[in-house]
């Protein structure tokens, strides 16, 4: 598949920087767009980034010698190599995808929201591929590199795109946005999240919010009914409502979680009724689909494209992956965590009522939260003590701020309980924590990487 035409004197253009290198070049093809110099192909530009530990612009030689780039996109010129020089590579590479995303006349969705963005983009999009050619953000790169890396990945075959856009601070929704200029943007959910920056709930749908300002008026925005804040809000767009409730355009009825077998459930709109088995854990993943059978609908998917499109779902890495190690059954929730969703995995965890003998355990194994504010410590306690009521039979937390998840566990009148300060102070204790036949959730902020607690679990013979 072709990239739409992007030349070095085009990007020097758009970029406001200046080509230096060969004449001969000028008026080439570029064929892709990386940061990476080990993963850029013959003819691309690759993008000098500036970061805290690496500088691109020492392995641009590299890229054109050894890979082949075609031209690099620089902060200063570099002796002998073709390169776009400009002032900030970051603000260039966010023109020139902003720039190429307006050469594309296809539908784009955005995703944004609190909790369940990547599930609901990664459902979108199989619900879309029945009948489109759809890009979609690769794993969770919704940020101001990964979205402009993104829109470049589109190619003169797509037919849709589906773009997820996470922010944690004001104004940066306002940067991602006016470049992937959403045509339907799906709004999951306003919840306890980047608390630091932004104060409190109305902050955070303020701060998600600035990307109604780059939407046309005949754009759709499709909102979680189910959420007060969001079926309260104007987007001044046209909207359309997805839930359980029964004021919602599209609806679930008769939600049945089915454990590790999924989720079912009868999908209702325009007077039709479609029974869909969701192919993952927790009933939390019926809004997901719901938020997919709505673009579906808008797009014209029939019931039946949109009911194939769901049944295709995987869960994506670290988002409630369900694995039989042999020893136990691992839930790992890892990549992230905020008070939203760590609520729903635990409520998830205490629906498992089938293990495999009574001795067997449900365990949760927690950490901190990160960028809560000042309710932290609150909002911590509060998902102990929701552990306790949901009849978690054993609790692990490890993490400073996960102290507080623990005293609310025990004070609720939870089961066994362990507290651990670091995450690593916990591996050498693992084997002793969990029993064959055991149910064990994993769940953090990603800065606890408890990715290593995962691997530890899997290792357990």
């Amino acid at each position: 598949m072709k990239m739409k035409s992007l030349t070095p004197d085009k990007i020097a253009e758009v970029t406001g920087g200046k080509y230096v290198g060969p004449l001969r070049l000028r008026g080439d093809r570029i064929t892709c767009v990386s940061m990476d110099s080990r993963e850029i192909d013959a003819g691309g530009l690759f993008v000098c980034i500036r970061g805290t530990r690496v500088d691109g612009h020492d392995f641009a030689r590299d890229a054109v010698e050894r890979s082949g780039a075609l031209v690099c996109l620089t902060e200063r010129p570099l002796p002998d190599l073709p390169c776009v020089v400009v002032e900030s590579t970051r603000k260039a590479l966010r023109d020139l995808a902003e720039y190429y995303r307006r050469l594309f006349s296809i539908p784009v969705v955005g995703i944004v929201g609190s909790v369940g963005k990547t599930t609901a983009k990664e459902l979108c999009a199989r619900v879309l591929s029945r009948r489109y050619l759809t890009l979609r953000t690769p794993a969770n790169l919704n940020n101001e590199l990964g979205v402009p890396l993104t829109l470049l990945q589109l190619r003169e075959e797509h037919e849709a795109a589906v773009i997820e856009m996470g922010i944690s601070d004001f104004g940066q929704m306002r940067t991602l946005a006016k470049m992937v200029r959403p045509d339907i943007c799906v709004f999951t959910s306003v919840g306890y999240c980047h608390l630091e920056k932004l104060g409190d709930l109305k902050g955070v749908l303020r701060a998600k919010s600035e990307v109604f300002e780059f939407m046309d008026s005949d754009a759709v925005t499709v909102l979680n009914g189910d959420d007060q804040l969001l079926r309260d809000l104007d987007t001044g767009t046209r909207r359309v409502l997805y839930g359980v409730g029964e004021w919602n355009d599209i609806r679930a009825e008769n939600v049945e979680n089915l454990g590790f077998d999924g989720v079912s459930c009868d999908i209702c709109f325009d007077g039709e009724r479609v029974f869909t088995l969701i192919p993952a854990f927790g009933s939390h993943i019926v809004y997901g689909a719901l938020a997919a059978a709505a673009v579906g609908r808008i797009l014209g998917d029939s019931g039946e494209e949109i009911l194939r499109g769901i049944a295709d779902y995987r869960p994506v890495g670290g988002r409630a992956n369900v694995t039989d190690t042999g020893t136990i059954t691992l839930i790992d929730d890892c990549y992230n965590a905020n008070p939203n969703s760590m609520a729903a995995a635990v409520r998830s965890l205490g629906t498992i009522k089938s293990l495999s003998a009574p001795q067997n355990k449900r365990v949760a194994i927690l950490g901190d939260m990160k960028e809560l504010g000042a309710d932290s410590a609150e909002l911590h306690r509060s998902i102990g003590e929701l552990a306790a009521r949901c009849g978690i039979d054993s609790l692990v937390c490890c993490g400073e701020e996960a102290k507080a998840i623990y005293d609310g566990y025990l004070a609720a009148g939870g089961g066994k309980a362990r507290y651990y300060l670091r995450r690593d102070d916990f591996l050498p204790d693992i084997a002793e924590t969990v029993d064959l036949g055991d149910v064990v959730l994993v769940k953090a902020s990603h800065a606890m990487g408890f990715e290593h607690i995962v691997d530890a679990l899997k290792a357990l013979r």
